[in-house]
């Protein structure tokens, strides 16, 4: 589709001016980046694959009632999204120890959690997203407690569904994290999961080896990021063997 007026520029993703009110599109670059930006580099393929992934992901997740942002997939790079007020958070469901909860607390990296831990992380690069309890949140009028409480629930239920789909080709979904938008109809408010869901923003071990198929093989130096994604998109079904995206992704009953 013809190029539109752009709203925003982040890290991964570009925001355009979408066709109707209310709409945006969402365009998937082949930036990679680790350590708030950090460390940089280009990925090619990166953002069809994030692109399609996302879009099996919110697919699914509107199937089985879980409100999204995500309305289709326009072509290999954009999808069409409804505009959200997004909330100034960072949701992060843990349900095996990596990353900074392993340093945060001494726990050896792949120690299974005795539960789900929901975190929330505020959102500002030049602060590094420092983690925020919900008195924080509360103070400073980031969200309300019937927000979080509804924030903590769709949290939970991405998790299952995401942890289940992955259970089923092979992978484990140690962590992840979601952004949350606020959509107004009017009075009502309802809130919707926004973003993407890729291995940009989840930890995905392969369950009988370890093998890290997420961003951290970008951040560890541990191989070819696009060959990690695309393996994730092979066992999902959303590529064909050969790796070539094209068709439409089947979701895994």
């Amino acid at each position: 589709m013809a190029r539109r007026k752009k709203i925003y520029e982040g890290k991964a993703k570009i925001l355009y001016e979408g066709p109707e009110p209310g709409t945006l599109v969402q365009y998937f670059k082949d930036d990679a980046t680790a350590f708030n930006a950090e460390k940089r580099d280009v990925v090619e393929g990166k953002g069809v694959l994030n692109n399609r992934l996302s879009e099996f992901f919110m697919n699914g997740l509107n199937t089985i009632g879980v409100p999204t942002h995500f309305m289709k997939r326009l072509n290999m790079r954009e999808q069409l999204v409804r505009a959200v007020e997004i909330i100034p958070l960072e949701v992060v469901v843990r349900n095996v120890a990596a990353g900074s909860i392993s340093k945060r607390l001494g726990i050896e990296e792949g120690t299974p959690l005795p539960r789900p831990i929901v975190e929330f992380y505020y959102k500002d690069d030049a602060l590094g997203d420092p983690l925020v309890t919900e008195e924080h949140i509360i103070a400073f009028g980031w969200a309300s407690q019937q927000d979080l409480d509804d924030m903590v629930a769709l949290a939970l239920r991405v998790n299952d569904f995401i942890s289940g789909i992955m259970l089923g080709v092979g992978i484990k979904l140690v962590d992840f994290k979601i952004e949350i938008g606020r959509i107004w109809d009017g009075d009502f408010m309802r809130l919707v999961v926004a973003d993407e869901i890729s291995p940009d923003s989840c930890r995905l071990w392969d369950i009988h080896t370890g093998q890290k198929l997420d961003k951290d093989v970008f951040r560890r130096d541990l191989g070819n990021l696009a060959d990690a994604y695309t393996e994730v998109a092979r066992r999902l079904g959303v590529l064909p063997q050969n790796g070539a995206p094209r068709g439409k992704p089947t979701l895994i009953n």
